[in-house]
């Protein structure tokens, strides 16, 4: 049994951020999360995609952002659990034992959920052909851009991932982007780079097109795509990335008994607790009224948080709130020395 202050159930942005916040105060934390890396969706989906809305931070990516929190955490020598889910929780005595897929089992007056949109699975093609190329010549995300260079890539989707891994791979490979509609969304300047590229013949769009059938053998070479009228064109490909979105899974979550609107977790504004006490929900899985999906939402949404947090694991202490640039007990937990 491992007994802590806190246990933050997601190893996203916000849950990060969360660690930082609750070490400061000085409280003990540990991290679960069902991926076997920190970084949540911005590492699974968009680690290379820049991301523009983060305070004083111009432009950075998935991956950028994920190791600077990584660094800023660092100082709380925080134990991660990856691979792992949490499958039960229970109270006792004022306190919330958590038990997970791997029968590890954690003793906590707080739990926070920074699970995102909870576990989630790639949409994928119908065609179970596919399934034994996954891993090596299908993709449904981008860790590494370099991999894909000199390639000869199908992409199939219409939105926002699919139009600008087409623009961005086109530099340095043969893409032929491929979509049942004839519509793309995505915004108007997206739109307008696609077409330049079309007319140059550094891009290649097929709509309204659909996968059919996927070459034999063990190495991917080509696929047949299909139009409404029955027409089928064979594409050359050695690479096939998808881009259709996620499926939503919330999993165990959706039977603790927390009150949640569509899919996601009601709590209150003033510290983020959920209906039932010692557990809270921050970042995108939380509702409330004005609520935004913002990275910077979910940082103001852990701040409030861990005070309550705070109390909740140091009743007999009143909490002071100090800022991190005048108190020498937080620099001290922070690792700077003056």
């Amino acid at each position: 049994m491992i007994k802590t202050d806190v246990v933050i159930i997601g190893a996203g942005p916000v849950g990060l951020f969360a660690i930082h916040q609750l070490g400061i105060k000085g409280l003990k934390v540990e991290v679960i999360d069902n991926l076997d890396k920190a970084g949540g969706q911005c590492i699974e989906l968009y680690p290379d995609k820049p991301i523009y809305d983060i305070p004083a931070v111009s432009e950075c990516n998935g991956k950028s952002l994920t190791d600077d929190l990584l660094k800023q955490v660092k100082p709380f020598k925080t134990n991660f659990h990856f691979n792992e889910r949490v499958q039960e929780i229970k109270e006792e005595n004022g306190k919330w034992k958590v038990r997970t897929n791997k029968d590890k089992e954690f003793l906590t007056p707080n739990i926070i959920i920074a699970g995102g949109v909870g576990s989630f699975e790639p949409r994928k093609l119908p065609l179970k052909e596919l399934e034994r190329f996954e891993g090596k010549n299908v993709f449904y995300s981008i860790s590494n851009k370099e991999l894909f260079k000199n390639k000869k890539i199908a992409i199939f989707g219409g939105g926002d991932s699919a139009l600008d891994w087409s623009l961005e791979l086109s530099k340095t490979s043969k893409v032929t982007l491929i979509h049942r509609r004839n519509e793309f969304r995505g915004t108007p300047h997206t739109l307008q780079q696609l077409e330049k590229l079309k007319k140059e013949s550094k891009l290649s769009i097929k709509t309204p097109f659909q996968i059919n059938s996927v070459n034999e053998g063990e190495s991917l070479n080509s696929i047949s795509i299909k139009n409404d009228d029955g027409k089928i064109e064979k594409i050359e490909t050695n690479i096939i990335l998808i881009f259709f979105g996620l499926i939503m899974q919330l999993g165990p979550i959706a039977e603790w008994g927390l009150n949640m609107t569509r899919k996601t977790i009601d709590v209150n504004t003033e510290n983020f607790q959920t209906n039932k006490p010692g557990i809270f929900a921050i970042g995108d899985i939380c509702n409330y009224p004005g609520k935004l999906k913002l990275i910077l939402s979910g940082f103001h949404e852990a701040a409030l948080a861990s005070v309550e947090c705070f109390k909740r694991a140091r009743p007999n202490e009143k909490y002071r709130f100090q800022f991190t640039t005048s108190s020498k007990e937080i620099q001290g937990r922070l690792g700077i020395k003056k």
